[in-house]
C-alpha cells in the first residue's frame, strides 16, 4: 500500500470540514430513487465554480467517438439528458473530432443547461487558441464550460505549457474573450506532476483517475486529491472502471462497486465513456441510488485489486 496519507485520517479530515457533508443534502434523491420514484441523478459541486454537476458525466469516447454509428451516438446524447445527465466531456482527439461534431449536433437549441468539457492537446498558446477555435466550431457554441489542458505525461509538459508562449497562457486568454468559462488539467500517469501545476497556476478543475488500484502505487487519491481539496479545485475522476480492466472473477465485480468506490471520494463527478445505451442506463441507475462506502469497504475494494493492480493500472504505462 502506499506511504501517503493515512487512508482514516484523511477520510476523518474531510468529514471535519465538511466536504463529505456538503454532499449529504444531494443523497436525499437517490434515497427516492431507490424507493420507487423516478429517477433523479443527485449533484455535487465542482469545486469553487459555483457549478453543480451529476455525480454521473457523459463522456465522450466510446460510442459518442465512432464517427460511423452517428445515430446511436445522438440517441446516447438524448438519453442522457432525458435521464438529466447535465455534464459531458469530450476532446479533439476522440475519433479525430467527431465526439465534439456529435456533441454539437445534438446539443443545438438546447445547450441550457449542459456543462460542456473539452481539452487542448496542444501546450503551446498558439497551436492551444487553434484548437479552442476548431472545437467551438465542432461543438456549434460560443463558450466552452470547462477548458483543460490535456494529459500531462511529464516535465516536459509542465515546463512547455508554463513557458511564455505555451497553453496555460491561452487558458488566460480564452478566460478573458470569455471563450471558455473555466479552466481545467488532465492526467492519469503521476500525481506529483498535477500536483506541481495546481500549485503553479489557480486551475479551477482537474480530471484525474480514480479507482480501487490506484491505492497499490503513486496514489493519485493520497498525493494529489488532498491538495485539490484544500485548493477548492473541483475534480472529475475518470479511469473509474479503467476501461473494463478493473473487473475480474474473483476482484471487483460489478460497475456499481467501482463506481460507489470513486464517488465516495471527494470528486464532482464521474466522467463514464460507455459502448451502449444500455451501460448507459446501468450508470445512470447506480449515481441515482448512490450510497457511499465506508472506510472498511473502501478498504475491501482496494485489497481486492492488489493481486492485478498492475494490469489495471495499464494507462499510467510506467509505475
Amino acid at each position: 500500500m502506499p506511504q501517503g496519507i493515512n487512508r482514516r485520517s484523511f477520510f476523518r479530515s474531510m468529514l471535519a470540514g465538511g466536504t463529505l457533508a456538503a454532499f449529504a443534502r444531494h443523497f436525499a434523491s437517490a434515497e427516492q430513487a431507490s424507493m420507487g420514484s423516478p429517477l433523479r441523478i443527485p449533484t455535487r459541486p465542482l469545486g469553487k465554480t459555483g457549478v453543480e454537476l451529476t455525480l454521473l458525466s457523459l463522456g465522450g469516447k466510446g460510442a459518442l467517438e465512432r464517427a460511423s454509428e452517428r445515430d446511436a451516438a445522438l440517441a446516447i446524447i438524448d438519453r442522457a439528458l432525458a435521464l438529466g445527465v447535465n455534464c459531458i466531456d469530450t476532446a479533439p482527439s476522440y475519433g479525430n473530432g467527431a465526439s465534439e461534431l456529435r456533441i454539437g449536433e445534438a446539443l443545438k437549441g438546447r445547450r441550457k443547461g449542459i456543462f460542456i468539457s473539452t481539452k487542448t492537446g496542444d501546450r503551446s498558446y498558439d497551436g492551444a487558441m487553434r484548437s479552442l477555435e476548431s472545437s467551438l466550431k465542432r461543438l456549434q457554441t460560443d463558450q466552452i464550460d470547462l477548458w483543460q489542458i490535456f494529459n500531462i505525461e511529464n516535465s516536459s509538459d509542465l515546463d512547455f505549457m508554463f513557458a511564455r508562449e505555451g497553453a496555460v497562457r491561452a487558458l488566460g486568454k480564452a478566460r478573458e474573450e470569455h471563450l471558455i468559462r473555466f479552466t481545467g488539467i488532465t492526467g492519469h500517469r503521476d500525481p506529483f506532476l498535477l500536483k506541481k501545476a495546481i500549485e503553479r497556476y489557480p486551475f479551477d478543475a482537474m480530471m484525474v483517475a480514480v479507482n480501487a488500484a490506484d491505492r497499490h502505487v503513486n496514489s493519485f487519491i493520497d498525493h494529489l486529491l488532498p491538495e485539490a481539496v484544500a485548493r477548492g479545485v473541483g475534480i472529475m475522476a475518470m479511469k473509474v472502471p479503467a476501461h473494463g480492466r478493473i473487473f475480474r472473477t474473483s476482484g471487483i465485480r460489478t460497475m456499481e462497486q467501482a463506481m460507489r468506490y470513486a464517488l465516495t471520494h471527494p470528486v464532482g463527478t464521474a466522467v463514464i465513456g460507455i459502448s451502449s445505451a444500455g451501460e448507459l442506463e446501468e450508470n445512470a441507475r447506480i449515481a441515482a441510488q448512490f450510497s457511499p462506502l465506508s472506510g472498511e469497504e473502501m478498504a475491501a475494494l482496494e485489497a481486492l485489486t492488489l493481486p492485478y493492480y498492475p494490469e489495471a493500472l495499464w494507462y499510467r504505462e510506467h509505475m
